[in-house]
This record gives C-alpha cells, sequence and structure tokens, in this order.
C-alpha cells in the first residue's frame, strides 16, 4: 500500500533573482487535514494560471522514490515540497505513473491528465539555471490529477493507485516528447484513448486533423 507521505502548501514568495514577479512554488508540509476541492488544495497559492492550476491539472503528485534518486544525484537530502508538488507519495514508481491512473485518500479520488515540464521558475527555485533542462533529463516528472471527488487529506493516510486499464502512456514517456516538432501518429492515436489533459487532447487532434 502506497502512502501520503506529505501534503504541501505554498503561499506567494518572490521569485529568485526577479524584483516583482511572484510564485507559489515554494511549498512546505503542513499537518492536519486539508480541504482539496475540484480546483486543488485549499489556501494554496496558484499565481501563473496560464500554466497553472484548472481542472485538468488541480493537483501535482511527486513521488518518494523521485526524491530518493535526486538527493542520490545531487548529493543532498530534498525535502518533500521541494519540487513544488501539492502531494508527495510513497511507494509508488513515479516514472511508471500513466495517464488515467487513479489515486485514492480516503474519499478523494485523482485521475492523472498529464506530465510536469519544468520552467525557469523551477530552476530559480533550486538555484541552478540549468536545472529545467536537468529535470526534463532525468525523466521524473510528477504527475498532475484532475479530481474526480473532492475530500480532505493529511500527511499519513493509505494511498490506493489503480492503474488504467486501457492504454498506458506513462508521464515519463509523454515528457521525452516536450519540444518534438513531428509526433508518431498512432502514437497520437493511441494517447487520445486515454483521459489526457485537455490541452494535450487539443493539441494532438489537431496535429492529426492536420495530416488529412
Amino acid at each position: 500500500m502506497a502512502i501520503l507521505s506529505s501534503v504541501n502548501i505554498g503561499q506567494a514568495e518572490p521569485i529568485p533573482g526577479k524584483k516583482t514577479a511572484q510564485t507559489g512554488i515554494f511549498k512546505r508540509p503542513v499537518a492536519g487535514e486539508v480541504e482539496l476541492t475540484r480546483e486543488g488544495l485549499a489556501g494554496d497559492a496558484i499565481l501563473d494560471r496560464r500554466h497553472h492550476g484548472g481542472k485538468d491539472q488541480a493537483v501535482y503528485l511527486y513521488f518518494a522514490d523521485d526524491y530518493a534518486w535526486w538527493s542520490t544525484t545531487l548529493g543532498a537530502e530534498i525535502d518533500p515540497g521541494v519540487f513544488g508538488e501539492n502531494l508527495t507519495i510513497g511507494g509508488v514508481e513515479g516514472r511508471n505513473v500513466a495517464i488515467g491512473d487513479r489515486f485514492i485518500i480516503d474519499e478523494v479520488v485523482l485521475e492523472v491528465t498529464s506530465h510536469r515540464t519544468p520552467c525557469l521558475t523551477l530552476a530559480a527555485r533550486m538555484g541552478d539555471p540549468k536545472f529545467a533542462k536537468r529535470f526534463h533529463q532525468a525523466g521524473r516528472p510528477g504527475a498532475y490529477c484532475r479530481v474526480l471527488k473532492p475530500g480532505t487529506v493529511h500527511s499519513g493516510e493509505p494511498v490506493r493507485h489503480e492503474p488504467f486499464a486501457g492504454e498506458r502512456i506513462t508521464v515519463a514517456e509523454l515528457m521525452a516528447l516536450d519540444g518534438v516538432r513531428e509526433l508518431d501518429p498512432d502514437f497520437m492515436r493511441r494517447a487520445l484513448k486515454a483521459p489526457l489533459h485537455h490541452k494535450t487532447r487539443e493539441d494532438y487532434q489537431h496535429r492529426l486533423a492536420r495530416l488529412f
């Protein structure tokens, strides 16, 4: 059984190196029950609405096994929330999580929609201008989720991971395609059979339509 290792919430804070821009990426573990709505965790700051938030990426998950890999790679212990995730989950191999997988935490039901694409804000948060590229190359993106059933969550709760029964498109597989201009039509057709993030779905449908 997997476990909810940490529930993490961020407040608006300045982006390092920028005088006026703010971010909610600095998330820190909180104790006690936290309400999780269809829009995300109550009290969590979402500032860049163009790239973050919305019903198809209401919750961002990162996985303890990926944190362990990063701690070894970077030679330093990394605390939950550092990558800006809302929920840190232990006992699941993050790279094998696929679109459509579900995570059930008591009454809460989450469904994976997409991988996380690293940005310059993550690089600034890590104090390394090349970290976005490094994060991408690692192929450990974590997973965005939609909330199928809201409720409350707290650290230490058991988590049930239900793999998607249809076409399995992993978050690592999707991440590897970031920046690729020409995608395999058969891959896109397979991916459209899974409950993708609406932006990815619209992109793939548009690409396929242009072929005919």
